[in-house]
């Protein structure tokens, strides 16, 4: 795959790098399926132990099939883009050079057509040492064209995974298209984990929207969801989760839940596969 150009400067790399647990967690990614001493922290210092720690779950063996993370970034009022669709940037710098580390860390980075249409993202590495993953983009209807640049930009493999009945062709631009069997009003999200499993992905990061991470939760294809809280209210604007309404409190999703701060950003990490 194509990696990112140059190293960042020495002045960046300390932020980035952190004594050298980037580096390390990269090459594990590449070529170790389950942990090894990499993650024995005693003897890291503190930003590289914080790096493993909140980067380390990623890479752990999650058995046949994929590990699936999920992230979003939304402001304090649970809006992740304006009524117009404006998005750009809630979250600050710091949740963005997370997002590229977890695209490096990646097999495959999914978003939905919604984020396509509205965004027109190119889901590469950049701001980080490491390889691009594998583009994935869920529009269940097939009413994405190729004049997006991730469908002809060539960067990186890509896959666009519609519904079986209408999938009306091989390719989109340079992109594959894949059929997935219909799930209700949808596709089926478990199907999705099982064509990306057969195309060989052992971490899989559902990147956006709102609809599409959404979707993995309620169908209990996620493993972990990470919401970045930034300090801003919005006052209105699209919410960042949509689930079906609950008939009491009891039925909430409490999951285990990991806390870091990034820059002005708060990360909630959540464990959902062990929620109660």
């Amino acid at each position: 795959m194509p990696t990112v150009a140059p190293d960042p400067t020495a002045e960046t790399r300390a932020r980035i790098d952190g004594d050298g647990a980037w580096a390390r967690l990269c090459r594990h990614a590449a070529d170790a399926p389950a942990p090894d001493p990499l993650f024995d922290r005693h003897d890291a210092d503190r930003e590289a132990a914080e790096m493993l720690d909140l980067y380390g779950p990623f890479l752990a063996d999650a058995g046949p099939r994929p590990l699936v993370f999920a992230h979003l970034g939304q402001s304090l009022d649970g809006r992740i883009a304006t009524d117009a669709g404006e998005s750009t940037y809630i979250t600050c710098a710091a949740n963005l050079d997370h997002l590229h580390r977890m695209r490096a860390l990646a097999c495959a980075v999914v978003v939905g057509a919604g984020t396509v249409r509205h965004d027109d993202p190119r889901l590469t590495v950049r701001r980080v040492p490491g390889r691009h993953p594998m583009r994935v983009v869920i529009d269940t209807e097939r009413r994405l064209d190729e004049r997006y640049r991730l469908f002809r930009d060539g960067e990186t493999e890509t896959v666009l995974l519609c519904a079986e009945d209408r999938q009306d062709g091989e390719r989109i631009g340079d992109a594959r298209i894949l059929g997935v069997p219909r799930r209700g009003e949808t596709i089926d999200y478990a199907a999705v984990v099982a064509v990306l499993a057969g195309l060989g992905c052992r971490r899989v990061f559902v990147e956006g929207g709102g609809v599409t991470v959404s979707r993995f939760l309620a169908e209990g294809c996620l493993d972990r969801l990470q919401i970045a809280v930034a300090p801003m209210i919005l006052g209105s604007g699209r919410p960042a989760l949509s689930l079906a309404p609950l008939t009491n409190l009891s039925e909430a999703l409490r999951p285990p839940t990991r806390i870091f701060r990034m820059g002005d950003d708060v990360l909630f990490d959540c464990d959902v596969r062990r929620s109660g």
